[in-house]
């Protein structure tokens, strides 16, 4: 979709909580209370009355069971008026993406005037399902059978065995199409494309040291809300994940994680489980200058893109800008900062390859020529996922937040945010300085 010229989508603020390393210090948060934290860091942020909120999309992927909708456990927990609806999306690692995409429809559309759109996730708290055995007979004895005599509920557990009921389905993360993980799915693409396991280890060494350049500066600070612990008091302020004596040579010397005999993905080249949670204020142009308040940003445009998950799992920014930049009048040539998910060295260098593929471009895409040369020193400037981390469904925030802040800083006129999910699927968003 493109936005046009006429009363914008103006992106007013975006912010995220630290983003910490799964099993550390946000070890007994929920992600509502995750994404409570970045919500209530917005509002205060911008000091908008909470009242002209209109509605709120809240993006995660391992939803928990006891909070279903968790958008709008988010805002009842932040303290917002209860008026304000809320529902919850899940696109994969792309759902903090969609869901500021959706809340532009919604403005565009005249449904809304001010949305606040973010993501959450927390990898520390996962649902853990009892077999699907214990399943059924729990079930069975409690809602569908209900056996009223002791015989009847002996009967039913005729054929359990005792691991039915001591072995829980640990939490998958891989491709219910395929069955591959989506490190696995790396190791093939980086195979087939050549890459090398010294560039991954380049690339992910290069990631951690821009990151931990960048909380030593201060710059993130400029996104990053702090978190205060409820049961400790403890105040939280800065990532936890980069690292900044990480060396390509340190790297090396890490065994690969899925294919542990030909592979090249390792934990150190592959972003790791992560909690966190991230929002962002969308506002239409008229209603933000009616209220004196100065974008960051307007939402020039985005595509959503889909692939072959067995092939091309991974390749969601490729798929993406090509459909964006097909309306756009502007080429990859003229955006000047690019913020693209890490979710592997592998996928992020496959990406800029393809991208840059006459060939593929042309055969693929049917395009006439390759999207561009992707400049790599302006691309992820203060680090990615492969260091900041990745809580699946907030990184999308993350990544708007970073984009907006460094084309203010940088006096870039356009910026590009893109990143890759689970399915095949992909987003890109292209944002125009509001300076």
């Amino acid at each position: 979709m493109s936005t046009g010229n006429q009363d914008r989508v103006a992106v007013i603020d975006a912010c995220r909580t630290p983003f910490l390393r799964s099993g550390t210090a946000y070890y007994d948060l929920m992600a509502w209370e995750l994404g409570r934290c970045a919500v209530k860091g917005l509002v205060a942020r911008t000091g908008i009355d909470p009242s002209i909120i209109d509605y709120a999309i809240i993006g995660t992927v391992m939803a928990d069971v006891a909070t279903t909708n968790v958008a709008r456990e988010i805002m009842l927990g932040a303290g917002l008026p209860v008026s304000i609806p809320s529902h919850t999306c899940t696109a994969a690692c792309v759902s903090a993406n969609v869901a500021v995409t959706s809340a532009c429809d919604m403005i565009k559309s005249g449904q809304a005037d001010t949305v606040i759109a973010g993501g959450t996730e927390s990898m520390s708290d996962p649902v853990i399902k009892i077999s699907k055995r214990y399943r059924r007979f729990l079930l069975d004895l409690t809602l569908y059978r209900r056996p009223k005599s002791l015989a009847g509920k002996f009967k039913l557990l005729r054929g359990m065995k005792i691991k039915d009921f001591l072995t829980p389905e640990k939490p998958a993360i891989a491709e219910y199409s395929t069955g591959l993980t989506m490190g696995e799915n790396a190791d093939r693409l980086a195979r087939r494309l050549g890459i090398t396991r010294k560039e991954q280890d380049d690339y992910a060494a290069r990631s951690h040291r821009l990151a931990a350049a960048a909380i030593k500066t201060g710059v993130m600070k400029k996104e990053v809300v702090p978190v205060v612990l409820p049961r400790t008091g403890q105040v939280v302020t800065e990532d936890n994940g980069p690292r900044g004596d990480a060396t390509a040579e340190k790297l090396a010397a890490i065994k690969p994680a899925f294919d542990r005999r030909y592979g090249t993905v390792t934990a150190a080249n592959a972003s790791f489980l992560t909690d966190g949670a991230s929002a962002v204020l969308l506002m239409k142009e008229s209603k933000a200058k009616s209220l004196g308040l100065k974008p960051l940003a307007y939402i020039r445009s985005y595509s959503q893109g889909g692939s072959d998950p067995w092939e091309e799992l991974l390749l969601g920014p490729a798929f993406a800008t090509a459909r964006v930049l097909k309306k756009e009048t502007i080429t990859l040539a003229d955006i000047k900062v690019l913020e693209i998910h890490e979710a592997f060295a592998a996928q992020i260098l496959a990406n800029i390859r393809y991208m840059e593929s006459e060939k593929w471009c042309r055969e693929r895409l049917g395009l006439q020529g390759p999207m561009g040369t992707i400049d790599r020193d302006i691309l992820n400037t203060r680090g990615g996922s492969l260091s900041i981390g990745h809580p699946f469904g907030a990184t999308g925030g993350r990544l708007i937040a970073s984009c907006c802040n460094r084309m203010q800083e940088e006096n870039a006129r356009f910026g590009l945010v893109g990143a890759c999910g689970a399915g095949g699927i992909g987003n890109v968003i292209i944002l125009e300085n509001a300076q």
